[in-house]
């Protein structure tokens, strides 16, 4: 068994709680410390969880490295702490996102350097730039929009958007963020010997995302229909015809297990990880499933004005993680949908406060 130090940060938020707590579960001989600030509202809900699963918690920030530097002998941090929302920054001010996602990632590669910690960066599919992604040749069936096979520009086919895909163009401040992180991990990786894995992560939901933001979108359609709010379709002819891939947070944490156990085999590259293709839900279908499940129907307003930065489809293609190691994700969008009305359900006191 491998004897292991794991610091993850933003520990007490949706992604690094689920990792903190099942890799824990899947491996009780690592000593895993979550390392949060607290800042996001919900996460303060996760300090109990991570307390039982018997994962160690530090109250830091990672805009103060002094807060990392009393955590000693760390081998491996895996960087989940970024402000998640594409639109922080375009319609508010851009200090917060700039010194927690930028400014807090480099005192995180000093840190990992400092103690010779590899790390596996979450980055994020909003990397790839707006205007290209939204040049591409689309068609519209019923329910949703598909990307064509006959696309002009590389790295890009029906099933998704490669690693390889044009980085040309503005992409959000937060893409920017993540990018700019990816960069300098290289840097790090060339100059001061720096062991590093970045996984660009479309969006993630399931049980315990507090989430009523861009990346959140799940959960808020299905708390809505849970709790009986209304929604509207935004942009795009109002239709609710985009198009996302999802990944079950579960099936981050069974790639993340095997990163860590064989990180060798990834270091030094960049993957996609997403639910691709075969995970993959419009807003409609979305409403069509929350039905379902929930066995409410609610309104749906249409607003036909698109929002800044917003993507008509976003699919990643993870042929390259598939190939390298075997992983592909296991859960659907119906098995996501129905694992997070349990959670719902099971915790609908404390997370209506959330959600309302």
């Amino acid at each position: 068994h491998l004897k292991m130090k794991i610091l993850i940060t933003g520990g007490s938020g949706f992604v690094g709680s689920n990792l903190s707590i099942q890799l824990k579960e899947k491996n009780p001989e690592f000593d895993i410390v979550a390392f949060d600030n607290l800042r996001r509202r919900g996460s303060e809900l996760n300090l109990s969880r991570l307390k039982a699963a018997g994962v160690e918690f530090v109250h830091g920030d990672v805009r103060n490295p002094e807060d990392l530097e009393d955590i000693m002998g760390v081998d491996l941090i895996i960087d989940a702490s970024a402000d998640p929302s594409v639109l922080s920054g375009i319609n508010s001010n851009v200090y917060p996102l700039l010194n927690t996602n930028l400014i807090g990632s480099i005192h995180l590669m000093e840190y990992a350097v400092k103690q010779d910690a590899r790390v596996i960066f979450l980055s994020t599919s909003r990397v790839y730039p707006v205007k290209a992604l939204e040049s591409l040749n689309y068609t519209e069936s019923e329910t949703r929009f598909l990307w064509s096979d006959e696309q002009v520009l590389g790295g890009v086919s029906s099933k998704g958007v490669t690693e390889d895909f044009s980085l040309k163009g503005s992409r959000s401040f937060y893409g920017t963020t993540k990018l700019a992180t990816e960069m300098l991990i290289e840097e790090y990786a060339e100059f001061k010997g720096l062991k590093a894995v970045i996984n660009r992560c479309g969006v993630l939901s399931g049980p315990w995302q507090m989430g009523k933001i861009d990346q959140g979108v799940l959960l808020l359609w299905l708390s809505r229909h849970y709790f009986k709010g209304s929604l509207s379709y935004i942009g795009y002819g109002g239709q609710g015809k985009q198009t996302r891939d999802v990944l079950h947070v579960d099936d981050l944490v069974d790639l993340t297990d095997l990163q860590i156990k064989d990180f060798s085999n990834f270091e030094g590259e960049i993957f996609n990880v997403g639910g691709s293709l075969d995970v993959s839900f419009s807003l409609r279908e979305l409403t069509a499933i929350c039905q379902e499940i929930t066995g409410n129907s609610i309104s749906v307003n249409s607003t036909l004005e698109n929002r800044p930065a917003d993507l008509r489809i976003y699919m990643g293609d993870n042929e390259k993680i598939t190939q390298r190691c075997g992983w592909a994700p296991k859960r659907s969008v119906k098995n996501i949908v129905e694992d997070s009305f349990q959670w719902l359900r099971d915790n609908e006191r404390i997370v209506k406060t959330i959600f309302e």
